[in-house]
């Protein structure tokens, strides 16, 4: 075999067919890749045994072929600069005489447009599918509505009812709870209320909480099993590309479940769902180095920062049980677009706010405290909000007044017009952001100061380590106070 590096034999040994026997495919091995023939009753193969399946089993089907890259070309045939170079005016002249191709350049013979145009027989194959629709809608009619709706990605209207729930039921409960046990309190709203709501986990269901209130779990063993919780395995950018596919499938609403520091494992599939500009929503648990003690491996420091540098990734990082009820109801209201909620292992303390204040959160930042008299802002996201809280206070007793933002999805907030963005974050007052992890994406917003982490974490007790690396009400509110002084020097 060729690739670009030339001859595969000296660093691929693998024996496709033997594999993918394993993985339980059917296969159909050694066809002459060239042979339109062979390959058309492999392919006819193939379907009746996706139709009928094999000696009653069902299960994908590999055709293997072998094929001669840059056959027809005498000089470059099985060769690796095949691949990627140009053939070059010579070579193009020695293929059209070995293949004997008279035609000028981009001339499509007739018989072969003819062989190849497929319109017409499209067009009635379409026709015949609509008519038969069109029965089954006259015969079924809610259902049809239902998988038209669903076809199109528009959400029922149970979806702002189940928003407006899992919102008031995290008002009314006002818990202190981690924000993962958060999320599965939302979808155990929007997973009833959403039928095309479907996702799971890669192995670690009960640490991500991925799974709702009868969902039930999805088996495609021996028997089928209908559900809407997927144990996807430990494949974490199997998973990724899983869930991208059924949003290009269209009709669901995936998502799939793991600790944020595995993103890394995910990330080419987060990029393409990005980049095709797909509903799907990525749940990342233990966010930081609140989860302990796992240590630094298991330890996201560096991956929410990273996510956010994805163009049309919406990155959430909740506070709380409110914040991580909208996070859901805005990722699942996005139609152009992923979306990445981090939520944490630890407990975090509730927050109390307005209405005024609730309907804020969507716009990715919103004011939370506010001084009348302000002398600097604290920008926190996630478990740091409260630390911003609590220094406020210390600050408050020097009479330090200051103004907490709480900033759950940057990527949101900087889409806001400017007079918003400089409502909340005005150009006159020192800013201070804090997150526990590297800092390098909140100078950004102008700040003074950034209480974060721009080192690995170790191996320890959640508050043990939040001491140890800064993350105290004491160091923030120093933080603040020195950059009060650094600009009262400057003036």
């Amino acid at each position: 075999g060729i690739s670009i590096d030339g001859e595969v034999e000296h660093w691929f040994r693998d024996d496709t067919v033997r594999r993918f026997e394993a993985y339980g495919w059917h296969v159909i091995p050694d066809l002459d890749g060239h042979d339109v023939a062979a390959l058309d009753r492999a392919i006819a193969l193939a379907r009746d045994w996706g139709a009928n399946g094999r000696d009653g089993r069902f299960a994908p089907t590999l055709i293997q072929c072998r094929t001669m890259i840059g056959k027809g070309s005498p000089a470059r045939v099985n060769t690796a600069r095949a691949h990627g170079e140009p053939l070059g005016k010579d070579e193009v002249a020695a293929t059209r005489e070995a293949i004997g191709w008279p035609y000028a350049p981009f001339e499509v013979p007739q018989e072969i447009r003819a062989a190849w145009d497929a319109r017409e027989r499209g067009a009635g194959l379409e026709s015949d599918w609509r008519a038969m629709f069109e029965r089954y809608s006259e015969r079924y009619p809610a259902e049809a509505h239902e998988l038209e709706r669903r076809m199109r990605g528009e959400l029922p209207a149970a979806y702002d009812e189940a928003f407006d729930a899992a919102i008031d039921e995290a008002t009314a409960r006002a818990e202190n709870i981690a924000t993962r046990k958060a999320s599965q309190n939302a979808l155990n709203h929007f997973g009833p209320a959403l039928p095309e709501l479907i996702g799971g986990s890669a192995d670690l269901t009960g640490s991500n909480l991925t799974d709702f209130k009868g969902a039930g779990a999805l088996r495609v063993g021996d028997g089928f099993v209908p559900g809407r919780h997927i144990n996807f395995g430990v494949r974490e950018f199997g998973m990724s590309a899983i869930l991208n596919g059924l949003a290009l499938h269209g009709g669901f609403v995936p998502y799939g479940g793991t600790f944020l520091t595995f993103a890394d494992y995910s990330r080419n599939a987060l990029r393409m769902a990005a980049l095709m500009k797909q509903r799907v929503i990525f749940v990342f648990t233990h966010d930081s180095i609140g989860l302990g003690e796992d240590g630094p491996t298991h330890q996201a420091v560096e991956q929410a920062a990273s996510l956010r540098l994805i163009p049309r990734m919406d990155v959430w990082r909740p506070c709380d049980a409110v914040e991580s009820a909208v996070a859901w109801g805005a990722a699942i209201a996005r139609s152009d677009g992923p979306s990445s909620l981090l939520f944490s292992r630890q407990a975090l303390p509730f927050v109390t706010r307005s209405t005024r204040q609730i309907d804020a959160i969507g716009r990715g930042a919103y004011i939370l405290r506010d001084a009348e008299e302000a002398d600097a802002v604290i920008i926190g996201t996630g478990s740091e909000v409260s630390l911003a809280l609590a220094a406020r206070e210390l600050l408050a007793a020097d009479g330090i007044a200051v103004r907490i933002v709480s900033m759950p999805s940057t990527t949101v907030f900087d889409r806001q017009d400017v007079s918003y963005r400089r409502y909340v974050l005005p150009d006159d007052l020192p800013r201070i952001a804090v997150e526990a992890g590297v800092t390098d994406g909140w100078w950004k917003y102008g700040c003074d100061a950034v209480v974060g982490l721009d080192t690995f974490g170790e191996s320890a007790p959640a508050s043990v380590l939040f001491r140890h690396f800064g993350f105290t009400a004491e160091n923030v509110a120093d933080t603040v106070r020195e950059a009060l002084r650094r600009r009262a020097v400057r003036t």
